[in-house]
């Protein structure tokens, strides 16, 4: 069967790709071997943030006397809590299924493996039966990696060591959880169980948590989680896997950790063996497609969206890709942007940023100022905290005066990062980022000034699109003793490419 465009994975690049072609009356095939919504909406961003609602909703009720609420006996049942995940994904899934049956895409749920070229386009096999496509859009996410650690395999085999799948599924509660890896997802689900009242222990190699967040905000971020009761061991290597047991070396020294329930969150791997890649001559790096900025291949009519191509690993990442593939197939000219793509850490209090942080900035050569705010500045973190070490870190371009990062501790910050998102994709100066009015609107009259409204509006809901819908962006209020005047001018048409927006 011949179509226009086959796409491969049901992930978020996935399934936007597939109905974005569809909806442009394009002949779509849909091809998924596991579930609609890929990683994300079924064993990643979407069900972490369901346990970690009610684990926040569990926390304030515990912690309530401070804000007037008195609540006696208070209980989390973590099976409903399982439950009531399993309800959210089937809804979305659901609401997937049948926004691509609107658009007139067909679904084969089986594996897909690529087989070759003809004259047609590419063809791929899947459930036993051949299909040949124009154009081909690769979005087969990616999957927990697993280093060699002696007694790793073997804990994953026994159920001892747990991924993200098999732990979003738990449904009791272990005493004592030891987390490996002190990155998003480490972090997120390490957030939840010490809500819970588990003893959760996070094991990571670096003398820092949070990857690549900026050094500060991490440092104040576990100050506030181990006030809650998490532990950390920082450059603490894990040599072997025992069953009821962890073993690392740190300091020189070797030391046994008790634990009922291992979880692996080390890292992702872009999920691009098996496929077939090698019959069409894909080039791979690491694992990884590659892909350049418009996402095609090296080869023609090929593209690579989401975690398979290893650029950014996060769901809004891959729809804006998605959206990249799909245009430039439709003969639109479109291209991808990486440096304004907002992150958050779903931890307590949320850890939101975009851009460069101010290691980043030095290492690659800018001559920066960096502005630090105390959260205490906004009205509602006051009204929402008691007390509370909220802040936000703001690094600038001296010579352009236009922003070129942001980071964010505070409860909701996923929030308001957006707006330093589109004040950095736009190349604002400080003076043309502060304007006053409520929050959406002044950033619209941002938006419009240098852009029309409709452009306007098309930029600021493609920040809002992410899985949550996490609501408007507040406005970024910069200090009245950054005392710059600006002159510059937006970047010409060639220089911004504005067909981002």
């Amino acid at each position: 069967m011949e179509y226009d465009i086959i796409v491969l994975g049901g992930g978020p690049g996935g399934y936007l790709a597939a109905e974005r072609a569809g909806q442009s009356q394009k002949k779509v095939l849909f091809i998924e071997e596991a579930h609609l919504g890929g990683t994300c909406l079924n064993e990643g961003c979407i069900p972490t943030k369901t346990l970690l609602y009610s684990g926040k909703l569990y926390a304030h009720a515990k912690h309530s006397q401070a804000y007037g609420v008195h609540a006696k006996e208070v209980t989390l049942d973590h099976s409903a809590v399982i439950d009531r995940k399993e309800q959210v994904i089937r809804t979305l899934v659901g609401g997937v299924g049948a926004a691509l049956k609107a658009c007139h895409v067909d679904v084969v749920d089986a594996k897909g493996v690529i087989t070759g070229r003809t004259a047609d386009g590419c063809t791929v096999e899947a459930g036993g039966q051949t299909y040949t496509a124009k154009n081909l859009i690769i979005a087969t996410g990616s999957s927990c990696a697993v280093p060699p650690i002696p007694g790793l395999k073997e804990g994953l085999a026994s159920g001892f060591v747990l991924t993200n799948r098999e732990m979003l599924a738990l449904r009791e509660l272990p005493q004592h959880l030891v987390v490996l890896g002190g990155g998003v997802i480490g972090l997120e689900m390490a957030t939840y169980y010490a809500m819970a009242d588990v003893d959760t222990t996070v094991v990571e190699m670096q003398d820092h948590i949070g990857g690549p967040s900026d050094r500060d905000m991490v440092k104040i971020l576990q100050k506030n989680c181990e006030a809650e009761g998490m532990h950390f061991l920082l450059n603490a290597k894990v040599t072997e896997i025992r069953e009821g047991s962890v073993i690392y070396e740190q300091g020189g020294k070797t030391c046994t950790l008790p634990a009922d329930k291992v979880l692996l969150s080390i890292g992702r791997k872009p999920n691009t063996a098996g496929i077939g890649l090698e019959n069409i001559g894909v080039l791979t790096e690491r694992g990884a497609i590659v892909t350049d900025e418009r996402m095609q291949t090296n080869v023609p009519g090929i593209y690579a969206v989401g975690d398979a191509n290893g650029k950014a690993m996060l769901a809004h990442t891959a729809y804006r890709e998605a959206e990249v593939a799909v245009n430039n197939i439709l003969g639109k000219r479109d291209r991808m942007r990486y440096q304004a793509i907002p992150s958050v850490l779903y931890t307590v209090p949320e850890l939101s940023s975009v851009g460069e942080t101010e290691e980043s900035a030095k290492a690659k050569g800018y001559d920066v100022k960096v502005v630090k705010l105390p959260m205490s500045y906004s009205g509602r973190y006051v009204a929402e905290n008691q007390g509370g070490d909220g802040i936000c870190k703001l690094v600038f371009d001296k010579r352009t005066k236009t922003l070129l990062g942001a980071q964010a501790l505070a409860n909701y910050s996923s929030e308001f990062i957006i707006a330093a998102g589109i004040c950095m994709e736009l190349e604002l100066t400080v003076a043309e980022s502060h304007c006053g009015g409520d929050p959406a609107g002044s950033h619209l009259q941002i938006l419009s000034r240098h852009n029309g409204r409709r452009r306007a509006e098309r930029c600021l809901s493609s920040y809002l699109w992410t899985p949550e819908k996490c609501g408007h962006p507040a406005k970024l209020s910069l200090p009245p003793f950054w005392k710059i005047s600006t002159r510059k001018p937006l970047r010409t048409k060639s220089e911004t490419s504005p067909e981002r927006i």
